[in-house]
């Protein structure tokens, strides 16, 4: 249902999109759509909070590949075709969702919990990585997250308005551009061990 979804919604576009054309697209009834949702609206909120649950599992397993700052951000920029999470292909739907479930008022509570979520998942990963390159980090995890979150998602709306000058990939060339600012002089200037000072080397060679 998800992925036919993703279909519809970037045809029609999310206000536009009916029931009976996702039903359609899906294989299924119009009564079979409403013995899984009760509403658009209550299926754009789980297509949300699948791929936020999907996230977690897959950035976690890359996490535990790549613990390193700029390592990580190669696996995510490679694990871009993940083929399990049909909206983790399409950001720019990601957004256009969110915006579709805040105009709903009643809507707003749960996606606050799914905002509150993906910060503390981003603000983790953030801090573990900085941390395995013995970077001291001034912000809690929620701060930090919340900070990397609002950079994707406002990149991913400047990609909406201008893809001319903002490429797809412009959140993980801001990620890099922000290792090589902050993470990589923090590490280069970290003094050396009496020992390593002693033998002229870098204590991380061997």
């Amino acid at each position: 249902m998800f992925a036919a979804a993703v279909g519809v919604f970037a045809e029609h576009g999310v206000a536009a999109a009916t029931i009976e054309q996702i039903a359609t697209a899906a294989g299924y009834t119009r009564g079979a759509f409403y013995s899984n949702f009760s509403s658009k609206e209550e299926l754009v909120v789980a297509m949300l909070d699948d791929h936020l649950a999907r996230s977690r599992t897959a950035n976690r397993a890359l996490l535990a590949h790549h613990p390193d700052p700029g390592s990580f951000v190669q696996a995510l920029r490679d694990d871009a075709g993940r083929r399990d999470d049909p909206l983790h292909r399409n950001p720019l739907l990601q957004i256009e969702l969110m915006l579709y479930a805040a105009r709903h008022a009643e809507l707003r509570p749960e996606m606050g919990a799914h905002l509150q979520t993906m910060r503390g998942l981003v603000g983790d990963i953030a801090v573990s990585t900085l941390r395995s390159r013995g970077v001291t980090v001034e912000l809690d995890r929620e701060q930090l997250g919340t900070i990397l979150v609002a950079l994707e998602d406002g990149l991913r709306l400047h990609r909406i308005i201008d893809p001319n000058s903002t490429p797809a990939d412009a959140f993980f060339d801001a990620l890099d551009a922000l290792q090589r600012t902050f993470v990589a002089p923090a590490t280069s200037a970290r003094p050396r061990s009496a020992t390593a000072s002693r033998r002229g080397s870098p204590p991380a060679r061997r």
